[in-house]
């Protein structure tokens, strides 16, 4: 075997395209960062370039960085990168900054190109690896990475189903790259003969391993997918996985041989770097050959040298070299000897280090305001520079240093004497716009009412119209025409305006038959048809794509407004359990499988603890609303943009916390209506306007029987009665595990209470003779039912005795409106939990026998009454595992299916491919749930459960089958297990 330095400097040697250049991210195909061409004395500012600030797919997370800023590359006297805000590839000259070509793409470029000879080789989020011409930009080839065209919208831009996110390296005229982002959807990884574009091999079955996840004892059908930069080291290619630590492949056949992921199940993120027989990733040393982790490193920012490597992190820079170790082998009792890293020399004032480049003797370091350049051989400080943001990216190349910040400028610092050049400002608006498109866009805005939202541009002409709205409103806009000569101008225009990309996307396809996702468009228009009638397949395909509850599509010569309305066969997720009877199962006709993605975007709202159990998302008029920590937010459920946020500081606070009954015994503190949004806060309950988030009301709870102000407790909504309950704050209940403290989440009420929805105004209020418990509250069909009952004392926090009988309770129907007692009965009620079908007029009593229940959950019995007198229907023995579901006639748990009406067993084996904290939710053809990622069960399909891989659900109920789509915002913000990706996300049924 090759020594470490030996296979380093070959790694390095090999892949030069010249002396002094630095031909892609890490400057070599190992990402080392490193280069032995040394920097020149005297460094002053030769040149700056302003560029519009990247949009990176990830601003929240720190494990994926890889886009937040624009990574150079140089050689043969040019510098190129990517633009994730303009979709395009540009080149200047790296001596003095002059602009010598762009490329534009579909989607944003998130990372730098690869060079080799005379080709740029950049890959877009519009899924394809474009070959071009480092002299003049124009295309040699292109390669698709997906099986089709079809788009999302992911990270709030439309891309490729599959983005190219697995950043080219080259070595020896072979390009590597990867696209797909989410195993389930598919992932292909790609060796193509750089100069030709001719396919070498493909490995497109890498996506669907079944494999453990970042859990123990969790297994699911998700494997690798690629998101950062790919690596060579030897014969391997490393692919970062995103959040999680890279996968090691063969590089001449594309094996896959190796992805550790539960091994290293809170490891890992996508900046990876190769030295000699070893890579770095996210803190760690691993082995390459086997992925074995070997030493921390550390946070911070990492170069590696022939002789070790040097971290700059906020404990200063530090430098280490290759050592003989040895450490023992804590289960075989055994001393095992390894290559490992010594520590040598720090320099402590030299902290928080945002990048870092070693450029022969020199290290360079970026700062939050400036970069340094430090001598390692006298540790001395040699030059200094300020900069206006943090130095996110370094290169070197002829003696030059590049620096790009995190506001997307890009410095050049060479000896002193360099010119800078002469930069003539663009006329940006100083062309002809066509006449009836100037006419139409303000009474296209003024009909529209609203100035925000995505629209798109069907048979976009010149772009006159799309710049005419985009000049008027803060839309973004995509735009689409067959006619090439009209894409090509659009884009010169938009480009001149300062527009391209961030503001005006114009893709070059057929208008009629568009790559969009259905469902997003907030306004549809089209240029051509205010001059020509549009055909019947226009009006189809601006039916498929206009956003339901509310888009609008403004077309014609007479600018006809049309307004598309609910989506029939979607339902609705109005409380914690679907609706306010607890069903866990929405009226959703039309999510059946198979499912794919819809649209993604980052995890932005801090959410407790997943352990925590907090609150389930709901839905209701193409709302999909989301409770974080601190604030309550709503969000288009169709495009995924942010309609409003009310802050709520520490809302949600009692939950975050480990291993926590949450919801699973509070029930939710929100609910939703065509009245508004209620949600619960002390002993008052506020509503929000569902379109805008204002304040419209805020009620206080009535007094408790003697006197006192007790905490609102549960809450519910229908038909005009908002219900609640007064807390008995005195039983606080035995959390699941651990030290995590219930005392502020409370169980029981001592009184429930109806107030008029609109008003606030008292209709009733019904003290228990014992106590209510939240979980056995059910309303609907003009009705409420629940189960008065004496507490369950082994449930407390404080019992000693824990097998103490629960006494039976009695259960009772209620006018919902009035209050009357309808009916009650009062043998045998042993349920802790109610679910009501209005439909079919029944009622069932069950326990909640779930993962860390309560000692009062004790399981094993099923009964059903006629809701509407109260008769018992049937009781039976049944062996269930989660909150039982009822669909239609049909109760569906882990553990079996039963008639409602007759109780008669029906054919139902639901196994979780693995276990997982969360409760079914369904819809009339599907039900999701955790189970290690997102498992789905489609009622319609003999396949039984499969997973959708790559992110991890919450731990009660998180995902939901509403609206026509499935819902599945965050829930895991606060988490560190290494699922690929942690974002919201909305799937839908595949055409």
């Amino acid at each position: 075997m090759k020594s470490t330095c030996a296979l380093f400097t070959s790694l390095i040697a090999a892949f030069a395209l010249h002396a002094g250049d630095w031909p892609m991210f890490g400057g070599n195909m190992a990402r080392s960062g490193y280069t032995a061409d040394p920097l020149a004395a005297n460094l002053t500012l030769a040149w700056r370039l302003d560029n519009p600030a990247p949009t990176p797919a990830w601003p929240v997370s720190k494990r994926l960085a890889f886009d937040r800023t624009y990574h150079p590359v140089i050689a043969g006297g040019m510098l190129f990168f990517g633009s994730s805000a303009d979709n395009q590839i540009h080149a200047v000259d790296a001596a003095t900054g002059a602009a010598r070509w762009s490329f534009t793409t579909d989607s944003p470029v998130r990372f730098a190109p690869a060079l080799w000879k005379d080709s740029v080789l950049a890959c877009s989020d519009d899924g394809h690896l474009y070959a071009l011409n480092a002299k003049n930009g124009t295309l040699r080839w292109k390669k698709r990475g997906g099986p089709d065209d079809r788009m999302v919208l992911g990270n709030d831009r439309m891309i490729s189903r599959w983005p190219a996110r697995g950043g080219p390296v080259v070595e020896d005229g072979i390009v590597y790259w990867g696209a797909g982002i989410w195993p389930s959807e598919g992932v292909y990884l790609y060796a193509m003969d750089a100069v030709t574009g001719k396919e070498i091999w493909c490995n497109k079955d890498s996506g669907s391993i079944f494999m453990a996840q970042p859990h123990g004892g969790a297994n699911a059908a998700s494997g690798v997918a690629a998101q950062g930069y790919l690596v060579i080291s030897g014969d391997q290619l490393l692919v970062p996985t995103g959040r999680a630590v890279p996968a090691s492949f063969d590089k001449a056949t594309g094996k896959f041989q190796y992805f550790h992921l539960q091994a290293n199940g809170h490891k890992g993120g996508s900046a990876t770097l190769a030295t000699g027989v070893f890579f770095f990733n996210a803190g760690y040393t691993y082995e390459a050959a086997t992925g074995k982790v070997l030493d921390p490193t550390g946070a911070g920012e990492v170069a590696a040298h022939e002789d070790g490597l040097v971290v700059a992190s906020p404990k200063g820079l530090v430098g280490y070299k290759w050592a003989d170790k040895q450490k023992t082998d804590k289960k075989k009792l055994e001393l095992i000897k390894y290559k490992g890293l010594e520590k040598t020399w720090s320099i402590p004032e030299i902290v928080g280090g945002t990048s870092i480049l070693l450029a022969g003797k020199h290290a360079v370091v970026g700062g939050e305001k400036d970069v340094s350049v430090v001598d390692r051989e006298t540790k001395k400080v040699v030059f200094t520079a300020p900069l206006e943001s943090a130095a996110l990216g370094l290169a070197a190349a002829d003696g030059r240093l590049y620096v790009s910040t995190e506001k997307g400028t890009i410095y050049c610092f060479a000896p002193e004497g360099s010119t800078p050049p002469t930069f003539v400002p663009v006329d940006q608006l100083r062309f002809p716009l066509n006449k009836s498109a100037t006419i139409a866009a303000p009474n296209i805005v003024r009909d529209a009412g609203g100035t925000e939202g995505f629209c798109v541009d069907l048979a976009c002409g010149d772009g006159s119209l799309a710049i005419e709205l985009a000049r008027r409103t803060q839309l973004q806009i995509y735009a689409i025409d067959s006619d090439l000569e009209n894409v090509t101008l659009a884009r010169t225009r938009l480009r001149r305006a300062g527009l391209y990309g961030t503001r005006v996307t114009v893709l070059l396809g057929d208008p009629e038959r568009t790559p969009f996702p259905k469902y997003f468009a907030d306004l549809v228009v089209s240029q051509r048809s205010l001059t020509a009638a549009p055909s019947k397949d226009l009006l189809r395909e601006i039916s498929r794509v206009q956003r339901p509850y509310g888009g609008i599509a403004i077309v014609g010569k007479d600018l006809t407004k049309t307004v598309r309305g609910p989506l029939e066969g979607a339902g609705n997720w109005t409380h914690q359990y679907a609706d306010a009877g607890n069903s866990s199962c929405s009226d959703d006709k039309l999510v059946q499988g198979p499912l794919g993605m819809l649209w993604f975007r980052d995890s932005d709202l801090d959410s407790p603890s997943r352990h925590g159990r907090a609150p389930s998302p709901l839905f209701f008029d193409g709302k999909l609303f989301v409770e974080g920590t601190n604030a309550l937010r709503a969000v288009d459920a169709y495009n995924g943009r942010r309609l409003w946020e009310y802050p709520l500081p520490n809302i949600l606070k009692a939950y975050a916390a480990e291993h926590l009954m949450g919801t699973a015994g509070t029930h939710s503190n929100l609910c939703v209506s065509a009245e508004g949004l209620f949600v619960r806060v002390g002993n008052r309950c506020l509503r929000l306007d569902l379109a805008t988030g204002k304040k419209l009301g805020d009620y206080e709870a009535p007094l408790t029987k003697d006197g006192k102000v007790a905490p609102w407790g549960y809450i519910a909504v229908e038909d005009g009665v908002l219900l609640g309950s007064l807390s008995n704050t005195e039983h606080v209940v035995k959390h699941a595990y651990g030290k995590s403290d219930m005392s502020q989440l409370f169980t029981e009420s001592s009184a429930l209470f109806a107030l008029d929805a609109k008003t606030g105004e008292k209709k009733w209020i019904y003290h228990a003779k014992d106590s209510i418990r939240h979980n056995a509250i059910a309303l609907g069909g003009k009705k409420l039912y629940l189960i008065d009952r004496p507490l369950a004392v082994k449930d407390l926090a404080s019992a000693l005795d824990r097998t103490t009988e629960h006494p039976p309770g009695t259960l009772l129907a209620f006018d919902a409106h009035t209050g009357k007692e309808l009916w009650k009965k009062d043998k045998e009620i042993y349920g802790t939990t109610l679910a009501l079908s209005p439909a079919n007029d029944a009622l069932l009593m069950s326990y909640q026998p779930t993962r860390f229940k309560l000692p009062s959950e004790l399981g094993g019995q099923l009964t059903s009454f006629r809701a509407s007198t109260g008769v018992k229907l049937w009781n039976k023995e049944a062996s269930y595992v989660t909150r039982p579901l009822v669909n239609g006639k049909t109760i569906y748990t882990q553990g079996g299916a039963w008639d409602l009406l007759t109780g008669e067993e029906k054919p139902f084996d639901l196994k979780k491919r693995s276990y997982g904290c969360g409760q079914l939710a369904g819809g009339a053809h599907m039900m999701v749930f955790r189970s290690a990622t997102l498992g789905i069960f489609d009622l319609l399909s003999p396949k039984g459960v499969v997973d959708y891989g790559g992110v991890r659900p919450g731990c009660w109920i998180n995902a939901i089958p509403a609206g026509g789509v499935v819902l599945v915002p965050d829930a895991t913000s606060g988490c560190q297990c290494s699922y690929l990706n942690q974002a919201w996300l909305v799937l839908q049924p595949l055409e």
